[in-house]
């Protein structure tokens, strides 16, 4: 389960979507993330869909690695689906003791799961596609307009970097303290939830000790290469677009359009 999720993670391969500069990216996940909350009918959904899936083959990221990281949000999942179900008004179809399931709460359960599967999915897709470098600098540009506002851009950015490099190493980290607890004797598969959450408190604090390790040995290699932010700093690769990169936004808006289109006249 630990190694399951798949976001901040960057799968190297030759694809379209790799070599494109990491602000279309951006733009066009944000671009889908909006679609999303556009689509109201089947058809919607369906070219949404199809949409995400083309995009994962042309990525050459395996769709088993990117199904695999929809494992980490099956909690989430399961208690959107319930409370929609219950707590949604509308055509009582079967009543469970206080609580009603309703017909407009199962249409409404559907639609969240399949909108939160399509996020992760196409959130993934970007991080998987593009580096931690890369991102960083993409995010820097996009913001920079902030910084008429005193807003410390390059600051936010390389957090924000920092972040989704982080939570690989972080998770491989709490994978190798779980398995040196099992072989101690700990029981993280024993179906009393007590006992999961007594013996995750061994792992827990290992995993913020090792946490704010790395953060101390990273501020220091920071300082020992005398970092100041943005003060004075160059980049050896300039982002620049290419033909691939607009083609990619007239894409993005076409596919936008296309949603919309649907929405009004369905």
């Amino acid at each position: 389960m630990i190694r399951d999720i798949t976001l901040g993670q960057y799968y190297p391969a030759e694809s379209v979507l790799h070599k494109l500069d990491p602000r279309a990216k951006i733009i066009g996940t944000f671009l889908y993330l909006l679609s999303l909350f556009l689509v109201r009918d089947v058809i919607g959904y369906v070219i949404a869909f199809i949409f995400l899936i083309t995009m994962i083959i042309k990525s050459h990221v395996p769709f088993k690695f990117m199904v695999r990281g929809l494992k980490g949000i099956l909690v989430i999942l399961i208690f959107t689906a319930v409370i929609n179900i219950f707590l949604t008004p509308g055509e009582i179809l079967y009543s469970v003791w206080k609580f009603n399931i309703t017909r407009e709460g199962l249409r409404v359960a559907v639609r969240m799961i399949i909108r939160l599967i399509f996020l992760v999915l196409g959130t993934s897709l970007m991080t998987l596609t593009t580096t931690p470098n890369s991102l960083t600098d993409g995010l820097e540009k996009l913001m920079r307009p902030l910084k008429r506002l005193k807003v410390p851009v390059h600051e936010v950015a390389m957090m924000m970097s920092i972040a989704l490099a982080f939570i690989p190493i972080l998770i491989e980290e709490l994978d190798k303290i779980m398995k040196a607890q099992t072989a101690r004797g700990a029981d993280f598969d024993n179906k009393k939830l007590s006992v999961r959450v007594r013996n995750m408190v061994p792992v827990l604090v290992p995993l913020f000790v090792s946490a704010f390790r790395r953060a101390g040995d990273l501020a220091l290699a920071m300082e020992a290469r005398c970092y100041h932010g943005d003060v004075g700093r160059t980049r050896m690769k300039p982002l620049k677009y290419a033909k691939r990169d607009y083609l990619a936004y007239f894409v993005m808006i076409l596919y936008l359009a296309v949603v919309i289109a649907v929405g009004i006249i369905f």
